[in-house]
């Protein structure tokens, strides 16, 4: 639930005037509908999810089967289905607050009757708005069957030391790889600082976004230039970024040209409103590559 407008309030303080919408998002389904939007092929993507027993969990349903995924929902009869408020100001930056409901509740038991679908997958995309012991069982599943793990480390928190050898790549933020190494990203330097901490965990490949300035990549060694464009809502970008990264990794590209894509992606979901809503579609990533655009992100 989205409220836009001038500016964020301060605690306290009540800011009116403001635009209300509402539409469906949450980490992982946003990264479930780019990576259906974004697949070369119809039917690329499963999503294993919890939603409540009410009409967040049913509207996610039929949205989920439009955008051609394959949704495996468990519905719990007690918690309702997860929410997000969000507030976003005129320049496109977003407050959030997250109750996360049924999905909070996700747990390996629930994922169990799917452990198939996890091992014949090309790639496994999670964030941590999913239970951490989910999050544990599910990767050392994909890793044991030789399928590439991607975890967006969203929103930050502490993982299992065991975990991060079995991570292929990790794509935080500045701010979550500050809370995760303790190291301040605000240069391709401090960038590679980060890089070698999550290395040293056994992280195979490391990818920071770092906003305005670009993403570093940790193969790579340097920071690939943000796409420049006119903002107007940044919810969902990173979203938007991982699956797109993702179906560039699972297709077989390079880390330069998957991040290229995602950018791609990620530029054009900020020209949007909401979550969902802004997640762009394949042609529409293929048909600018010759087009310019105005403005930082």
């Amino acid at each position: 639930m989205v409220i836009t407008g001038k500016r964020i309030p301060v605690p306290g303080e009540t800011v009116s005037g403001g635009h209300f919408m509402m539409n469906p998002g949450g980490k992982g389904a946003n990264q479930a509908v780019a990576v259906a939007r974004l697949s070369a092929k119809k039917g690329a993507c499963i999503f294993i999810a919890k939603v409540g027993d009410d009409v967040f969990g049913r509207d996610t349903a039929a949205r989920l089967k439009r955008d051609g995924i394959a949704a495996r929902l468990i519905v719990d009869k007690k918690e309702p289905s997860g929410t997000a408020l969000i507030l976003v100001d005129s320049k496109g930056q977003n407050v959030i607050s997250v109750a996360l409901g049924a999905n909070g509740t996700l747990s390996p038991k629930d994922v169990e009757p799917f452990r198939k679908d996890i091992e014949d997958a090309a790639a496994l995309v999670m964030q941590l708005e999913t239970p951490m012991e989910t999050v544990a069982w599910a990767t050392k599943v994909a890793h044991d069957k030789g399928v590439t793990v991607i975890l967006n480390p969203a929103p930050a928190r502490k993982l299992p030391k065991s975990l991060y050898p079995l991570v292929d790549w990790i794509t935080p933020n500045e701010t979550e790889t500050e809370l995760m190494t303790g190291v301040k990203v605000v240069d391709a330097a401090s960038a590679a600082k980060a890089t070698a901490v999550f290395k040293k965990r056994g992280v195979k490949h490391v990818v920071i976004t770092m906003g305005s300035k670009g993403v570093y990549c940790g193969d790579c060694g340097k920071i690939f230039p943000a796409k420049k464009v006119k903002a107007v809502d940044c919810v969902a970008a990173g979203d938007t970024f991982n699956g797109a990264f993702a179906v560039a990794i699972a297709e077989g590209k390079g880390c330069a040209d998957a991040i290229a894509f995602a950018q791609k992606a990620a530029a054009i979901s900020v020209t949007r409103p909401g979550a969902q809503s802004s997640v762009p579609y394949r042609n529409e990533i293929l048909a600018t590559k010759n087009t310019k655009s105005t403005k930082a992100l």
